[in-house]
């Protein structure tokens, strides 16, 4: 499969085509697999600028009203917004095992924090937080602590100059979250703001997260994943679940993934999804830092010159807000401090793209309004369009 019928695929299937747009957001969603979290803004960004009547109230809705999307560690540790289904496929394929490692870790936080018997501090504080938040949920991290001050014990992170004390009450509600019984409800401040209450997870998550078996997990997730970012390569595939080689040989051997010529090397599709897709429409998109379009693989060089990474990437690899032409990067953008959107093209894109791109800017200008956002991972090139 070429490069050219992977960003017609991308274009598709990731809805920058105006045709393939819709104001359905848990659609969206679950079409990207999840959106990222990390920063908030790029939940709300990623989903309006894939919907036919960009709008941030649906999103809001569907996060806290309805509560048909929720937001998960997952992934490489990363906080991420899903839909229910793959919520549960990311927890039991990805999320369980990481909370393994977190729950050591923690129980070695407090033995070196002095605790005297850690495993059942940690029981008794797990049932105390669970306990208090389902009764007199959502509540914020300070008001858990002011509620059951006995957990706000200072337990030691890190090491060396990064070293630094966490209450002990903030840990237990990192660690249920990592493990599924509690997550993250609104936002203490406004949309953009990165601080959450917290729920009992199954008061927010009809069933909770439930039982599940890690590799029919895998499995699960590995179909959705190359549903949306297929065809790929298995470092792609490691790269974005976290998984290591056998665990990602296996959940692909699974699905039955078909193996297929690249322009860089092998890939694997789904085994119904080998035919090419329909000629796209011309597509041209402003999608923030972190979308899953620039975040879905390891490997860009069928929609990124390499050339252009120093300029839209930070030196962890993190994508900032990106302009797409028909299924590949072609350069940054950044919002100003008085509203306005920026751009930096890298690629001669005609004048149709062009101004395609200046429309959408405007569009996103009206969206935002007032708010003024800052990137949590900014590109190099957004402190030049910032002068």
């Amino acid at each position: 499969m070429s490069a050219a019928e992977r960003r017609a695929r991308l274009a598709l299937r990731h809805r920058h085509l105006p045709s393939a747009r819709t104001d359905d957001v848990v659609a969206i969603t679950d079409g990207l697999v999840a959106l990222h979290s990390t920063d908030p803004v790029t939940v709300y960004l990623s989903a309006a600028a894939r919907m036919r009547t960009p709008a941030l109230a649906p999103v809001d809705a569907a996060l806290y009203d309805e509560r048909s999307l929720i937001r998960h560690h997952a992934m490489r540790r990363t906080l991420w917004v899903f839909g229910h289904d793959a919520a549960r496929l990311a927890h039991h394929g990805t999320t369980v095992a990481v909370a393994r490692v977190q729950r050591r870790n923690t129980l070695a936080m407090l033995e070196a924090g002095g605790v005297a018997h850690p495993e059942r501090w940690l029981a008794d504080a797990d049932a105390l937080v669970h306990g208090l938040l389902a009764d007199a949920g959502p509540l914020t991290a300070r008001e858990v602590g002011a509620r059951l001050p006995e957990l706000a014990v200072p337990i030691p992170v890190g090491g060396g100059r990064f070293a630094t004390t966490q209450a002990g009450h903030t840990r237990v509600l990192l660690l249920l979250g990592f493990e599924g019984r509690v997550l993250r409800a609104r936002p203490t401040g406004t949309w953009i703001n990165g601080q959450y209450r917290w729920a009992a997870a199954d008061s927010w998550l009809p069933g909770g997260f439930g039982d599940g078996d890690a590799r029919t997990a895998a499995a699960g997730l590995a179909r959705r994943w190359l549903h949306a970012f297929g065809p790929a390569t298995r470092t792609d595939l490691a790269w974005w679940t976290g998984w290591t080689v056998a665990t990602t040989t296996r959940a692909l051997a699974d699905v039955g993934a078909v193996e297929v010529g690249l322009d860089d090397g092998v890939g694997w599709v789904l085994p119904d999804d080998l035919d090419p897709v329909p000629p796209p429409e011309p597509s041209a998109r402003l999608l923030p830092g972190l979308d899953p379009s620039t975040m879905g693989w390891k490997r860009r060089g069928f929609h990124l010159d390499p050339d252009h990474v120093p300029a839209l990437f930070d030196r962890n690899g993190n994508g900032g807000p990106a302009t797409w032409v028909d299924g590949r990067i072609v350069g940054g953008w950044v919002q100003r401090r008085d509203g306005a959107i920026a751009l930096k093209l890298l690629a001669d894109v005609g004048t149709a793209a062009c101004a395609e791109l200046e429309r959408h800017a405007h569009e996103l200008e009206a969206l935002l309004g007032p708010v003024r956002f800052s990137v949590r991972f900014p590109a190099p090139v957004q402190a030049e369009l910032l002068r």
